[in-house]
C-alpha cells in the first residue's frame, strides 16, 4: 500500500509546518513539500491538522471485569492507534504468563496496536528474578497498587520497595497507584455506618490527602531505592506538587493524569437518581482547584502524559453500577473513556489555550510512547516510524454521546460535552481504520508491540548515574595522588 498525504499542517512536539507525507507499506518513508511519488491513494489534507496516532499508556481492557478487546475499535475511532493494557496477574502465574494469557485473548481480535504492562497482585520471591527478565518478553513497565485493601490488588510497601531496587537494574519502570489503602478502607466503613451511602461519599472516602500521603511515601521509597518511579492517574494538586518538587530536586519521579480529572469535578458524583454512580473511579473526581492545577501541570511538563484509564464495565450503568445503589463501596470503579481522549484534550485544552498544539502532541502521543518504550516507532511522524497518522478536521462541531461510542457501555462519562474538531481519517500502519467517527477497519488488525526497557523515566536517571560514576572515579584518582 502506497499512501501520499498532501498539504497537511503537520503537528509535532517542536512546532507546526506544512508538508506532504509518503507511506509505503506500514512505514513513513518521506516527508517534504511537493512530494511527487506514485501512490495507490492520495489524500488532500489542505486545511487539516496531521499528527501522530495517539498512544494511550493507561487502559483496562483485560482487568477489573471490563469489556475485552472486542471493543478496541473505540480508541482508534477517537484517534488513538496504540494502547497499553494492564492485564491482571493470574493467581499462581508469573507476570509473563499473565501477559501471555492476555495476548492470547487480544490477538486476532484487537483493532488497535497494543502492548502490555505487568501488574503485580500475587507477589512471591520469584517476582524479583522475573523483573530482570521482563524486557526480554517485551514488558518494560510493572504496576503496583497501594490501594484496595482486602483485595489482591493492594501490595505492601516492602514488595514495592524491593521491586524498585531490582527494576532499575533491568530498565523496567515501576508504575504506582498511590492511595493510602488503609485510610480509604477505614473511611469507607465509617461513612457507611453513618448511613452515608450515596455516590458522592465515594469522594469523601478518598479525600486528596490519602493520595498525597501515599505519593510522598512512595517518593521516599524511590529515593531510598535510588530508582525511577512513575505515578498513574494523578488527581490532586498536592500529589502533583510532590512529584514536581521531587523531580526538580533531581529525582527521576514522573506522573500522568487522565482526561476525566481534567474535565470533570466531584459535583458529577452528586447527580440525582443515582446518576452519580457513572462517575465513580479511583482516585475520585476532585474540586475545580485541582482541575486547574492539573492543566497547569501538563502544560508546564510537571506531569508527562494524559491517559484515559479506560475501564468500561460489562453491564454498564443498569447492571454493574447499580450493584452499589445502597452502598457506594459496591459501585464498580471505572469510566469508558478511550474513545474521547483526543476530543477532550483538544476541545478543553488546545481550544481554550490551556495547552499548546505542540504540548497536545507530546501528551497524547509522543511522551506516552517514550514512557512505555514504544518510541520512535510510535508517537511521532518521522521517517522510519509506523504510519500511524491522524488527519484532523478542526472545523467539525459536535457532541460526545453514547450513541456514537464504540465501547458498548450503556452510558458515556462525558455525555453531552462539546467536541471541537474530529479525526477525519485515522491510519494504522498505513491502513485507513477510522473515518469521520466510524470504524472502517477490521477485527484483528491490531498488532502486539513489544516494549523496550529504559523508557523516558530513565533518561535523566542514566545521566545521573554517569555523572556519579565519573565523580566517584575522579575522587578515587584524586585520593591516589600523593602531594
Amino acid at each position: 500500500m502506497r499512501l501520499l498525504i498532501k498539504n497537511g499542517n503537520i503537528l509535532s512536539t517542536e512546532g507546526e509546518y506544512k508538508s506532504d507525507i509518503y507511506v509505503e507499506g506500514e512505514k513513513i518513508v518521506a516527508i517534504g513539500k511537493d512530494l511527487d511519488y506514485e501512490a495507490d491513494e492520495i489524500v488532500d489534507a489542505t486545511g487539516k491538522y496531521v499528527f501522530p496516532g495517539g498512544v494511550d499508556e493507561h487502559v483496562h481492557y483485560g482487568s477489573f471485569g471490563t469489556l475485552d478487546f472486542n471493543t478496541s475499535n473505540a480508541p482508534v475511532v477517537g484517534g488513538t492507534t496504540t494502547i497499553v493494557d494492564f492485564p491482571n496477574q493470574i493467581e499462581g502465574k508469573s507476570i509473563k504468563d499473565s501477559v501471555n494469557a492476555a495476548n492470547e485473548k487480544a490477538k486476532d481480535v484487537a483493532m488497535v496496536d497494543y502492548a502490555f504492562h505487568g501488574m503485580v497482585m500475587y507477589p512471591t520471591e520469584d517476582l524479583f528474578d522475573e523483573i530482570l527478565t521482563l524486557p526480554d518478553a517485551g514488558i518494560s513497565t510493572i504496576k503496583f497498587f497501594m490501594a484496595y485493601k482486602g483485595t489482591p490488588y493492594m501490595v505492601n510497601d516492602d514488595w514495592i520497595f524491593r521491586a524498585l531496587q531490582v527494576a532499575k537494574e533491568a530498565g523496567v519502570t515501576v508504575f504506582l497507584h498511590a492511595e493510602n489503602g488503609e485510610l480509604v478502607s477505614l473511611l469507607q466503613k465509617q461513612l457507611v455506618s453513618e448511613g452515608k451511602t450515596d455516590p458522592i461519599y465515594h469522594a469523601a472516602s478518598r479525600p486528596p490527602i490519602v493520595e498525597a500521603e501515599a505519593t510522598r511515601r512512595a517518593i521516599y521509597m524511590a529515593e531510598l531505592a535510588d530508582s525511577p518511579l512513575f505515578f498513574v492517574h494523578v488527581s490532586t494538586k498536592e500529589s502533583m506538587e510532590a512529584i514536581r518538587d521531587a523531580y526538580e530536586s533531581g529525582l527521576s519521579i514522573y506522573g500522568e493524569t487522565c482526561t476525566h480529572y481534567l474535565t470533570l469535578t466531584e459535583e458529577s458524583l452528586a447527580k440525582p437518581n443515582f446518576e452519580g454512580a457513572k462517575y465513580v473511579c479511583s482516585p475520585a473526581l476532585r474540586k475545580e482547584e485541582h482541575v486547574d492545577a492539573l492543566w497547569q501541570a501538563v502544560q508546564k511538563g510537571w506531569l508527562k502524559a494524559v491517559g484515559s484509564d479506560h475501564a468500561a464495565n460489562v453491564g454498564g450503568f443498569e447492571v454493574d453500577k447499580k450493584k452499589g445503589i445502597d452502598d457506594f463501596t459496591k459501585i464498580p470503579n471505572g469510566c469508558p473513556s478511550a474513545q474521547d481522549r483526543l476530543a477532550l484534550l483538544w476541545t478543553y485544552g488546545v481550544e481554550t489555550k490551556k495547552i499548546t498544539k505542540e504540548k497536545f502532541v507530546e501528551l497524547f502521543a509522543t511522551n506516552p510512547a517514550k514512557i512505555v518504550g514504544l518510541y520512535p516507532e510510535k508517537g511521532q511522524i518521522a521517517i522510519g516510524s509506523d504510519a500511524d497518522i491522524v488527519i484532523y478536521d478542526p472545523e467539525y462541531r459536535g457532541k460526545i454521546t453514547v450513541e456514537h461510542s464504540y465501547h458498548q457501555s450503556d452510558y458515556n462519562t462525558f455525555e453531552g460535552m462539546d467536541m471541537i474538531g474530529r479525526p477525519e481519517k485515522v491510519f494504522l500502519r498505513g491502513q485507513l481504520t477510522a473515518e469521520n467517527g466510524k470504524f472502517v477497519g477490521r477485527k484483528g488488525q491490531g498488532k502486539y508491540i513489544k516494549a523496550k526497557p529504559y523508557g523516558l523515566c530513565y533518561d535523566e536517571f542514566k545521566e545521573k548515574e554517569a555523572v556519579d560514576e565519573y565523580a566517584a572515579n575522579n575522587l578515587s584518582l584524586q585520593g591516589s595522588v600523593k602531594l
